[in-house]
């Protein structure tokens, strides 16, 4: 059987990478395709695959670099993806993958859908709201076209898969569509082999973009006067740096290793997104690190207040920071945050996702067990 594993760009390893890795270990011999493919910042495994992405990117660096620039373009680009002729074909999506035209018609396309393009829907003003920017001005011209072209190429997949109910009720609401909801995998092996050993700092682990609100932690500690350790990169990565206090460290992106002695070390996580889902809460959990967690969206479905960490009810520095002040780490218990994160570890994900597959698309998944 041939297979087509489709991304929509492989130039990082946030969750969504973490997501496809798995549907790589399922399906070692398929074909990968994605919009931007670069290998030095993908893990060894979805270097191992055969990966093909448009000649076009390939050939031009500076357009790999500001992609984002191109999402006008992206639908289309998406629809020139080779994958006809495949007997299945699998995306994983949060904005255009699930778009490809698989052929000949009836051929199952399973789609793993983080989130209806939030560039266009729910998270529209947090990328392009800002006036002072070109793209906020041109933007508006394609944006109708962009959600009708979404909706219209959610009807080339026959079976949604997503996170979790939060983006569940999203895909219902544009595309008119049921999904299932398989949470994502964490990886417990490696997140719980660390000596939980706290030291005198906060952590935020996180994607440096708008929706993030990676500057609600800086402004919030900015207020408190206590450290805060920031690991990851993003388009926003250069106006957070220029605005932060000195007890404010940015780390930029470092490996799961660095990032697994950063959770052990930690007081606390501070997660102050609304999130589709949220691995990283799992993760600092694998840890036996509590979080500190905006109250809304997915992170109700990963964090147990109490138990795992506790919520602030709005996304304003005054509830962050009064979060933080009466947060004690004290009362969280180690073992009980590790028992709940194993309940999503990878093993467990693996084998209810080659079990979904084979179930909805008739096909063997030769390394599910």
């Amino acid at each position: 059987m041939r297979v087509a594993l489709v991304h929509d760009w492989l130039n990082g390893m946030r969750g969504g990478e973490k997501v496809f890795e798995v549907f790589c270990e399922l399906f070692p011999d398929a074909d990968v395709f994605t919009l931007i493919y670069e290998p030095q910042r993908v893990s060894p495994l979805i270097n191992s695959m055969t990966v093909r992405s448009p000649a076009l990117m390939r050939l031009l660096p500076p357009l790999r670099r500001h992609y984002r620039y191109l999402l006008p373009f992206l639908p289309a680009m998406a629809e020139g993806l080779p994958v006809r002729g495949y007997d299945l074909v699998i995306s994983t999506s949060h904005c255009v993958a699930k778009g490809v035209r698989p052929s000949p018609e009836g051929t199952p396309h399973l789609c793993y859908c983080f989130t209806p393009m939030r560039y266009i829907w729910d998270r529209y003003d947090d990328y392009f709201g800002d006036r002072r920017q070109l793209q906020s001005w041109v933007m508006p011209f394609f944006r109708s076209h962009l959600q009708k072209w979404d909706v219209e190429s959610a009807g080339r997949v026959t079976h949604f898969l997503t996170s979790s109910e939060y983006v569940r009720a999203r895909i219902r609401e544009h595309y008119l569509r049921e999904a299932l909801v398989v949470p994502p995998p964490v990886n417990c092996a490696l997140f719980g082999e660390t000596e939980r050993a706290p030291e005198d700092f906060f952590l935020v682990v996180s994607a440096l973009e708008p929706y993030k609100r990676v500057d609600l932690a800086v402004e919030a500690f900015r207020t408190l006067r206590l450290p805060l350790k920031i690991a990851g990169t993003g388009s926003q990565e250069r106006r957070l740096r220029r605005h932060a206090p000195p007890n404010v460290e940015f780390l930029g992106w470092v490996d799961d290793h660095t990032l697994a002695s950063l959770y052990s070390r930690a007081r606390a996580l501070i997660f102050p997104a609304d999130e589709d889902f949220g691995i990283v809460p799992l993760e600092a959990a694998a840890s036996g690190c509590p979080v500190i967690a905006y109250g809304h969206g997915g992170a109700l479905e990963t964090v147990v207040e109490g138990q795992t960490g506790l919520f602030f009810p709005e996304q304003s520095c005054t509830s962050l920071c009064a979060a933080i002040e009466v947060f004690d780490a004290a009362q969280f218990d180690e073992d009980t945050m590790r028992a709940h994160a194993r309940r999503f570890d990878r093993p467990v994900f693996k084998k209810r996702l080659g079990e979904i597959v084979q179930t909805l698309t008739g096909s063997a998944t030769p390394t599910a067990n």
